[in-house]
Order: structure tokens, then sequence, then C-alpha cells
């Protein structure tokens, strides 16, 4: 099920929400330092992290499924957001650089459909990232955050997903370590929990991210069947 925007809206704009977003670049503008002239897409509630790539020149929209709802986007100039079904994206195939999903795949009622029209709309070079709850962490278990509602994944059922997706893992990292908690003394120590995280526990992060790039060749055999349907239906009217 999905969140409602405003809610997911109230989330970013409270203190844990500013340095979950933080957390979360960090290791976006890790993978992708620099998207100068490129088209960027982010899918879900991506608004939070799609305004540095503003900044790098970028074309950036933010794609918001209906069933989430839709806000202004950015406040301080022409909107930039569109809305869209969870299915059927209004962009031209291969016109998308990088594409993020965030606050997308976990509530995602349809999710085969889904991944086939971001394989659709992603360029052959282009470079997909997916963020989700991660199974094995706190995160996931909790719903005072937007991550702990819908579908949580473990890194493997992740891979898996892409790949029958025809999309190829390139890197996987993890963020949001700490506790998802409010008081200040644990938000000032953001930092310190994410070293620590990363050198010692990264299964366990509050979400999983892997990057991936499309698979030119692929075949989907979903697609294929419904090919052979059709030509035998076609066959069947040209016999009667």
């Amino acid at each position: 099920m999905w969140l409602d925007v405003v809610d997911l809206r109230d989330f970013y704009a409270s203190p844990l929400g500013r340095v979950t977003r933080r957390m979360i670049l960090r290791e976006l503008r890790r993978d992708w330092p620099d998207t100068s002239g490129q088209t960027v897409v982010g899918l879900g509630f991506a608004t939070p992290y799609l305004s540095p790539f503003r900044m790098d020149g970028a074309r950036v929209i933010a794609a918001m499924p209906a069933s989430q709802g839709v806000l202004h986007w950015p406040a301080d100039s022409p909107g930039q957001t569109i809305l869209t079904d969870e299915i059927e994206l209004p962009l031209p195939d291969l016109s998308v650089d990088r594409l993020i999903m965030v606050h997308a795949l976990e509530s995602a009622e349809q999710v085969r459909p889904l991944m086939r029209e971001i394989w659709r709309v992603l360029a052959g070079n282009g470079r997909l990232m997916v963020i989700v709850p991660n199974r094995r962490g706190i995160w996931a278990r909790l719903e005072r955050t937007p991550f702990g509602n819908g579908r949580p994944y473990s890194t493997g059922q992740l891979t898996r997903l892409l790949r029958d997706s025809m999309f190829t893992p390139i890197s996987t990292s993890a963020a949001l370590y700490m506790p998802p908690g409010r008081s200040r003394m644990l938000l000032h120590s953001a930092n310190a929990w994410e070293k620590l995280g990363q050198r010692w526990f990264k299964a366990v992060g509050g979400v999983v991210m892997i990057e991936a790039s499309k698979q030119i060749y692929a075949a989907t055999p979903g697609l294929e069947v419904a090919r052979k349907r059709r030509r035998v239906v076609i066959k069947n009217q040209e016999a009667s």
C-alpha cells in the first residue's frame, strides 16, 4: 500500500527525516557524483534526494504515483513533477539516463510490470538506483518512519528481482545504521553510527541500495509468451 505524499513530506521535514536524507544522499552521490547534462528521474517520493542533481545542470523530473499523490516541487521554481500510473510512466522509450526508486518498490502492487516500465524508459547506458527498506534492519520493523511500511527486501531478494527484470546489479551499499529514534543526542551521533555500521555491520543498515544497469539483449519470458499467444490467435483467425 502506498503511503500518502503528505505523510512522506512531513517525515522529511522532521529532524529525523533530515538526517535520513543526509545519510542516504551521501551514498547516492558517492555512486553518482556528476550527472551533468543527463536526465534524472525520481520515482516514488524522491524529491528529498533530487535537489543536488538540479545543481549539476541535469534535467530532473519527480514522477509520483497516483496512489501516493503529488506535490508541487521544487518550491522555488516551476513544477518538475509528473503524476504517473504505477505501470505506465509518461516518458518516451530510452529517455532516462539515471532513475532513482525510493518509497516505491516496497509499495508497488504490480512489481514486475513496474520494473518492465523502468526498463523501457531507461537509456541503453542508463543506471537505476533502487533504495528499499532492509528486511534485516530495525527500520523495517518500526512504523514510525516510511521505511517501516510496505514490503522490505534483503540484498539477495532485491538482486534476484533486478536480474529477473533484465537488470544487472553493479554495486550494493547500505545506509541508516542508527536506530530510528528522535532524541537529539541520537541524531547528533548519526555520522558515528554510519561509520560503525559501514565498517562492522553492513548487513543490518536500515536501507539497501543497489545500482543496476540495463541488460540490452535480454528477453522477458512473459513478453515472449504474450507474443506467441498473439501469433496463435492470428493463425486461428486466418484459419477460420
